[in-house]
């Protein structure tokens, strides 16, 4: 009868510990949300921003270039911060061209500053498309001005469209080139005991060489040296045209370099300046003097000027009621199994996305923007399938390729009635591989065995006992069976035979150019291009763009928001553990392990281009 007493008073025990928990959870959640209201409530309201008569447009950009703004779960941002994968601020490439494009015809808008300071590194796809944007801006009759303290890669690209480029006399236009240093892990495993079992197609198919190598293979090097010198080959091209200098000031060699940095006795800013990369050296007081001659003052002394973030809340939107729409979905980042939030691809809700434009009458044709470096190859057709039903239902269909559409994002492509690149896109990489990590070795060496019975041969199989030579030929089979289903499909879609399709796939990443030459894709152009001809394959005189996109609840919304506001940046304390010396490291590899850990395809197979995504 005790233990029975004893027993029952564990349980109560227990129950009361759970009620105390939850008790102290919706406390907790509570306290929360009447933070949140107060929060709300008595802010100052903050006024609609207001064009000021004749102002300059400064566009003061942020973070990175994105096609479409990532939603984080709250404990995922805080585990990312932790993991030194925090988010910075996004911003929208389609809300700074348009906005451009309106402030070309605003009368308010009297010219353009460029302060960039704040813009991370981006790839050239998308800065072209807003370079093209600055340029219709000019030609409006605008002046363009750039300044900075100093300008990375990037923010110099743009720079470069500016009539007039002012630099700190303290500063550097900090121009390194294009590489592909990817970090391997051959060796750490083996150290560690760890048994990496690779299963791939494809001769250039080197998202799996850091688990296999210590270094980078011959046909990877191959493959990256093409496509990075001819990214390399655009940017110099574009910015020695707009600079009016001979591209070779922009691509010295070492020595050529030391030898002009010598006659400036090590000044970089003097040096940008005579190689013409730069107009003036200024102060930044100097800078605003010279924008307040050209753009006016208020009454306060401050250069009539409106920041991009504020000129972007007065940009208004013509809809018109009587036309029919180009349905816009946006496929960015890794492409996952399932129903994922905005800044992945997911299989179900990208599908979902797609279907709607197929069962929405006003659609009568779709844009499907890909920046993708692929992922799940189940996923990949799940999404591909869908562009199938809307081609049968009479929509056309129209990819419109960004950056990046790789591997698994040239899956979701190649079904569509025309498939648009730009020259500097990356796409191709037309291959498969599994990956599994098993840990038997370093198991045994601690005296920790497994060893049992079971029913069929594939039981038992996984990390604690390693794969049998039958279970790693099964897995290779069906890698090959996907690498033969992928190139089945290209060969259908593009209208080449199945020989020619594995000619120009075997992993192989190709520029837009390329891709042309081969057949991979349709023509090269941007977004404009592709809805000029989605509308003409439609049939369409007018038509309205109507963006599809997965919608966040109410509470998501408020979670983003006070996520925005309220930055809990653990990461900084984190890393600030670490030298400084070793910080980039670590945030390469957690950088992998993070992209390993999204891999989510029911079957392990993967169409994923780890180096072009980096």
């Amino acid at each position: 009868m005790k233990g029975l007493f004893v027993f029952i008073g564990r349980c109560l025990k227990g129950i009361w510990a759970l009620l105390s928990f939850t008790r102290q959870l919706v406390l907790n959640l509570l306290f929360v949300s009447v933070i949140a209201l107060l929060i709300f409530l008595f802010l100052p309201e903050e006024s609609e921003p207001v064009v000021k008569e004749k102002s300059a447009l400064v566009l003061n950009l942020s973070g990175p270039i994105v096609e479409q703004r990532s939603y984080v779960e709250p404990f995922e941002k805080i585990g990312g911060d932790i993991l030194g994968n925090n988010r910075p601020t996004e911003t929208i490439l389609f809300d700074v061209v348009n906005t451009l494009r309106y402030a070309s015809t605003d009368n308010s808008i009297t010219g353009l500053v460029l302060n960039l300071k704040d813009l991370s590194e981006t790839n050239l796809t998308k800065l072209r498309y807003i370079a093209k944007a600055i340029n219709e801006f000019k030609a409006a009759g605008k002046p363009v001005y750039a300044i900075g303290d100093y300008y990375s890669q990037s923010q110099y690209y743009l720079a470069s469209y500016a009539d007039k480029i002012l630099m700190s006399p303290n500063g550097a236009v900090m121009l390194q080139g294009y590489s592909s240093y990817p970090l391997y892990y051959k060796q750490l495993l083996d150290k560690l005991d760890v048994t990496t079992h690779i299963f791939r197609v494809g001769t250039y198919k080197s998202a799996v060489e850091p688990f296999l190598r210590n270094d980078m293979s011959d046909a990877a090097k191959e493959s990256a040296s093409t496509w990075l010198t001819q990214l390399w080959g655009a940017y110099i091209s574009d910015v020695a045209h707009n600079r009016a200098i001979n591209s070779s000031v922009l691509s010295p060699t070492m020595d050529q370099f030391l030898t002009e940095l010598t006659k400036t006795k090590g000044d970089l800013a003097l040096l940008s300046q005579n190689l013409g990369l730069v107009d003036q050296l200024m102060t930044r007081q100097q800078m605003q003097d010279t924008l307040r001659e050209v753009f006016g003052e208020d009454q306060y002394g401050h250069v009539n000027q409106i920041s991009y973030r504020n000129y972007l809340s007065t940009v208004a939107s013509f809809t018109n009621p009587n036309a029919d729409d180009i349905a816009v979905v946006v496929a960015s980042g890794t492409i996952l199994d399932g129903k994922q939030k905005p800044g992945s691809v997911g299989g179900d809700s990208t599908a979902a996305l797609l279907r709607q434009a197929r069962e929405d009458d006003k659609v009568k044709a779709v844009v499907l923007r890909v920046d993708s470096p692929g992922g799940s190859a189940f996923a990949s057709e799940v999404i591909r399938a869908e562009i199938d039903e809307l081609k049968a239902a009479g929509k056309p269909v129209v990819v419109s390729m960004s950056s990046l559409a790789a591997s698994g994002g040239y899956w979701i492509s190649l079904s569509a009635d025309k498939i648009i690149a730009q020259p500097t896109t990356l796409t191709g990489s037309i291959g498969i591989f599994g990956i599994i990590t098993t840990f038997e070795k370093g198991l045994n060496k601690l005296g920790i065995n497994s060893d049992g019975v079971g029913t069929t041969p594939f039981s038992g199989v996984g990390i604690t006992r390693g794969l049998s030579e039958g279970a790693s030929q099964a897995i290779q089979l069906g890698i090959e069976h996907g690498y033969h289903s992928f190139i089945s499909l290209v060969s259908n879609h593009r209208e080449m035979t199945l020989e020619q399709a594995d000619e120009i796939a075997q992993g192989r990443v190709w520029t837009g150019q390329d891709a042309l030459n081969n057949g991979l894709i349709d023509q090269l152009g941007d977004f404009d291009d592709a809805i000029a001809e989605a509308a003409e394959l439609a049939q369409m005189q007018s038509y309205n763009i109507y963006w599809i996109e997965t919608p966040l609840s109410s509470t998501e919304k408020l979670i983003q928001q006070l996520s925005d506001e309220f930055d809990i940046s653990i990461k900084e304390q984190f890393l600030s553990q670490l030298p400084s010396s070793i910080v980039p490291i670590a945030g390469g590899v957690i950088a992998d392990i993070n992209t390993l850990n999204s891999f989510n395809d029911p079957k392990g197979q993967y169409s994923f281009c780890l180096n072009c995504s980096n």
